[in-house]
């Protein structure tokens, strides 16, 4: 989208975790970094060299002083905190909150993500400055993030709501489906050849073992060229005991 959500880090201590951060941020297609008093100073060659490529977020990164400065221009900031506090705030889940910053960017609004100092997390005066609470739910034992993993959470969730990737597919590369019929026609030349070759010692437990047969190819989603491959390998095997007996 054109006006995706700006991400706010206050006080990040090292250059290489916000470089790290800023290479979450282009993988989910964020690009507006904002740095609230970074530690070690701006700019980082230590960001450079940790963003792997993310040259467009750390070059273009925006150094404050305070943070009603980074947050001056945005219509909505959302906090992401392990922690509610005592503030009386809604509280979204990454998933939760994806189609609402979807929805507010869609009207034209400029939205923000904020995290707080890495060592300490978010101040009260940080969630009071925002209109929501992010919390991500996690192992209630150990819900310690580092950084980049916090702002990968959420970009995650962000982008994956504007995209539309099936949830499961089959990669066919250069081949495609078996069709019902070629795959009948391989059914029906193995039972023939197991068959012949005594396979079936009891006839009436030939019905069953075919169906689980059956079954055994039926969940491989066999392609037109998997099935070509099988009937090969049952006219190599039945060439080869041929030519064994003669």
């Amino acid at each position: 989208m054109a006006n995706p959500p700006v991400i706010i880090l206050i006080e990040p201590q090292l250059g290489e975790n916000i470089g790290k951060a800023a290479r979450a941020m282009l993988n989910c297609g964020l690009v507006d970094l904002r740095l609230v008093r970074p530690r070690d100073g701006w700019p980082s060659a230590a960001a450079t060299a940790n963003a792997s490529g993310a040259d467009i977020v750390v070059d273009n990164a925006k150094l404050f002083d305070r943070e009603e400065d980074a947050l001056a221009d945005l219509n909505r900031v959302y906090v992401t905190t392990a922690r509610t506090r005592d503030a009386i705030k809604p509280v979204f889940t990454p998933r939760g909150l994806a189609p609402e910053l979807r929805a507010n960017v869609a009207r034209g609004e400029k939205v923000g993500v904020l995290f707080g100092p890495e060592r300490t997390g978010v101040r009260n005066e940080h969630v009071s400055m925002a209109d929501a609470v992010i919390t991500v739910p996690l192992n209630p034992g150990f819900t310690s993030l580092n950084l980049a993993q916090a702002v990968l959470l959420i970009g995650y969730e962000w982008w994956q709501a504007g995209v539309a990737v099936p949830e499961y597919q089959m990669l066919m590369n250069d081949t495609f489906p078996a069709t019902r019929d070629e795959i009948e026609l391989m059914f029906g030349h193995l039972e023939t050849e197991l068959d012949q070759s005594g396979f079936f010692r009891v006839e009436a437990k030939k019905p069953p073992m075919m169906r689980n047969i059956r079954n055994i190819f039926n969940r491989s989603n066999l392609t037109h060229q998997e099935v070509q491959t099988v009937r090969g390998m049952i006219v190599a095997m039945c060439g080869a005991k041929h030519r064994k007996k003669s």
